[in-house]
């Protein structure tokens, strides 16, 4: 979820590593000439290295982001395998949440002053490995409770997993280069989510072919092909930790640092519009995600879509998401303006429920709409904390940010399978529908608060960029 958007915990630290970043386009050249007696593509300091090193970089999540929504892909061969209703099928994404309401505020520590990012970087990938196998091994033993447990360890590696990722970029990459690495990484994290939810159905389809009649087994096994990606992704955690070190060896260079300094006392310095921020991110996201890990069989029964049908259209979120969010974030750091943006968000996605719930119109609108906003809401969202904070206190408002959202997604899940097996999918939409009126209050709110107060979250790019400088200038003076 978060897992998305926990590019943003890196905004505040990209100006402090900017100068240790590996790179200068000066000394860029072209692939396959000489430097120092190595060639372009194996010296650190060239852009063909880094070019390499952004393609690990890139699929390092996707293992973490392909394995995440397993069990929205495959959410009819669990209720049927294992004999789970709704909110049962729901604690699977509760499970991964639960670590991460503590997790978010030490991610970045254990990183800093723990393991270091390379190290940390490959535990937290062995996380991600070991807790999919232990859910594939839940399924293969018709043993639910096992499958639970490994979605919470699954969950242990996956948001610390994402600042990792993070924590390289900034180390390799130039303050100006940064926003389109981090949106490459948002791209590719959404292309394994995709993957995932058009590939999962057929794979079981397939093995169920070759093995017998569907039950518990084939979900395993199914599951457990899932795996590769995770192994796949550690594999790239290895490369980048080589790589890493052999740049410090080479160009002198320190270790990436989140730059995160966690302070559980700044909560009581935290404004109106920080807590304004995090309303609209938990009532935003839980009528996102939740959704999304029940969509398949919401469109099965009302649009009476196949299941491969019912799979494509429930990914169209994170197809539209990939290319976009690099151009929305491109397009918001140009204009401004983020109030506007959220408010659009919002109100496009209540729209694109209040079509799901109440009208037969094909729903490849609504959802088309909903990654729209989804993106757009991303971008504009996350990185107005860092004009409402100071520096210092960056990490302790995201790791708080990235906790709340957490222990909503995590409440809401059951909430929403509950609903779900008692009232139906109506009444289901209608209170993700009651959870974006929540979110769509907060940012009127939050456009008042901050007119009244003199906050910048809603100026011009050029008239923020101007307030920016004359604080500068004052504080030289």
């Amino acid at each position: 979820v978060i897992r998305v958007e926990s590019r943003a915990r890196s905004g505040g630290m990209a100006e402090a590593e900017e100068q240790e970043a590996l790179l200068d386009g000066a000394e860029d050249g072209a692939v396959g000439r000489r430097s120092g007696g190595m060639w372009a593509v194996c010296d650190p300091s060239r852009f063909a290295h880094r070019l390499i090193v952004l393609l690990i970089m890139c699929f390092l999540g996707f293992g973490s982001y392909f394995c995440y929504d397993n069990p929205a892909a495959l959410q009819t061969q669990v209720q049927r395998d294992m004999e789970v209703n709704t909110a049962t099928f729901m604690q699977l994404y509760a499970w991964y949440s639960w670590p991460n309401v503590i997790l978010c505020f030490f991610g970045g520590f254990l990183i800093d002053r723990v393991f270091g990012i390379r190290l940390g970087t490959i535990i937290f990938s062995l996380f991600v490995c070991t807790g999919q196998v232990i859910f594939a091994t839940g399924a293969l033993c018709n043993a639910f409770w096992l499958m639970e447990a490994g979605r919470f360890v699954f969950g242990i590696g996956g948001e610390s997993l994402a600042v990792a990722q993070n924590t390289y970029a900034v180390s390799w990459f130039k303050g100006k280069e940064l926003n389109l690495v981090f949106g490459l990484q948002l791209s590719m994290s959404r292309v394994g989510s995709t993957v995932n939810m058009n590939i999962m159905g057929w794979i079981y389809s397939r093995i169920q072919s070759m093995v017998g009649p569907a039950g518990p087994k084939i979900l395993g096994i199914s599951l457990m092909i899932g795996a590769v990606t995770c192994v796949f992704s550690l594999a790239c955690a290895l490369i980048l930790a080589y790589l890493d070190k052999r740049a410090e060896k080479i160009l002198n260079k320190e270790q990436g640092k989140t730059g995160d300094v966690i302070k559980l006392t700044d909560v009581k310095d935290f404004s109106l519009s920080l807590w304004l921020i995090f309303l609209i991110c938990v009532c935003y996201y839980v009528a996102i995600f939740p959704f999304i890990g029940l969509g398949k069989v919401f469109f099965m029964g009302k649009f009476q879509f196949s299941s491969q049908e019912a799979s494509a259209i429930n990914s169209i979120v994170y197809i539209i998401s990939a290319p976009l969010s690099p151009v929305f974030g491109f397009l918001v750091d140009k204009v401004g303006k983020n109030i506007l943006w959220v408010l659009s968000a919002v109100a496009a996605t209540l729209a694109a429920h209040l079509m799901l719930a109440f009208t037969f119109w094909t729903p490849w609108l609504a959802m088309s709409l909903m990654g729209i906003s989804y993106s757009l809401l991303a971008c504009a969202l996350w990185p107005m904390v860092a004009f409402v904070v100071p520096e210092h206190q960056l990490g302790t408002a995201y790791g708080f940010m990235q906790s709340i959202q957490n222990l909503g997604l995590g409440i809401i899940a059951i909430a929403a399978g509950a609903i779900m097996d008692s009232t139906g999918y109506l009444f289901l939409e209608i209170f993700f529908v009651a959870c974006l009126c929540g979110s769509l209050i907060a940012v009127v709110m939050l456009y008042f608060v901050d007119s009244m107060t003199g906050g910048d979250l809603n100026l011009s790019a050029k008239k923020r960029r101007k307030l920016q400088s004359l604080t500068e200038t004052e504080k030289d003076s």
